[in-house]
């Protein structure tokens, strides 16, 4: 099946009441894990790669591995740029076959922010592909750039209008008190400033941070708009817990399929339960 469409799967979330899951791949077993769930639920689902990712796979063979399992796939496929901090990065990206693309201009001023933004929307859109912008900050860590949780500041409504008008952005991640990687407290989300930003800019919103978020705030977010919600930690920490329990009780395993299959099929569970609490099953 051809790539789908970022912009269309995300509008299709929001006037349906569910959210598409964006699942960061790291390699060859993540990807196929991921798509394969898809397929068993018929669901859409979005690839993620960071910057990191991206430099510790080798864009060639992300691309090339994304590509052969969209052509495999069934259900739509989605290559998605996650934090791209530059218009550089985003160009790589495009040339290698990305279908969509984060830029995140959060840590620069606002008005540089969207200065930033609105140049890759408008290489972007030349060219059929969907951008994702980030406004206010997103506590823990994404890839080198750190951020102290407890000091992320929320987005801020009338900043949140003018920022979707003056860039043209398809979707927007607001920073509502989310975090990656492990919460070290119980979340506490501003579902108020997430209303108040849908009600607002009227675009598709994206949660970043989903490990660790109660499914309760979980449904809650979605049915305030928001029809992308990011996980990566929860696989993260499914496949190592896996593969550490299998050295610990045989340390005389030796062959990466031994672990490396196991590894898999846990990322496989943390994925199908995601998508089942996002609501996306069946949607494709």
């Amino acid at each position: 099946m051809p790539f789908g469409s970022f912009k269309e799967a995300l509008q299709d979330g929001l006037q349906n009441g569910y959210a598409v899951g964006q699942f960061n791949i790291n390699n060859l077993e993540w990807t196929q894990a991921i798509v394969e769930v898809a397929n068993e639920e018929r669901s859409p689902v979005i690839l993620g790669a960071s910057e990191g990712a991206i430099k510790y796979m080798g864009i060639e063979y992300m691309s090339a591995i994304v590509k052969t399992a969209a052509e495999m796939s069934t259900v739509p496929i989605i290559l998605h740029l996650d934090h791209g901090g530059s218009y550089e990065m985003v160009l790589k990206c495009i040339r290698y076959g990305f279908t969509s693309v984060m830029i995140d201009g959060s840590h620069h001023p606002f008005e540089k922010n969207i200065e930033l933004t609105k140049r890759v929307v408008d290489a972007c859109h030349s060219l059929g592909i969907h951008v994702e912008g980030e406004l206010g900050r997103i506590g823990g860590v994404e890839d080198d750039l750190t951020v102290d949780a407890r000091e992320a500041s929320l987005v801020r409504p009338e900043e949140a209008v003018r920022f979707v008008r003056e860039t043209g952005i398809d979707a927007l991640a607001p920073a509502i008190g989310s975090a990656h990687g492990h919460y070290k407290g119980k979340p506490d989300l501003a579902f108020d400033r997430l209303a108040q930003v849908r009600d607002l800019t009227g675009v598709p919103m994206v949660l970043h941070g989903g490990t660790g978020i109660p499914d309760d705030d979980i449904r809650h977010a979605i049915s305030l708009g928001v029809s992308k919600i990011n996980v990566n930690t929860e696989n993260q920490s499914a496949f190592t817990n896996t593969v550490r329990e299998i050295f610990d009780r045989d340390k005389e395993v030796y062959d990466p399929r031994k672990y490396l299959g196991p590894g898999r099929s846990a990322i496989k569970d943390a994925v199908r339960a995601k998508i089942r609490l996002f609501g996306s099953a069946g949607r494709a």
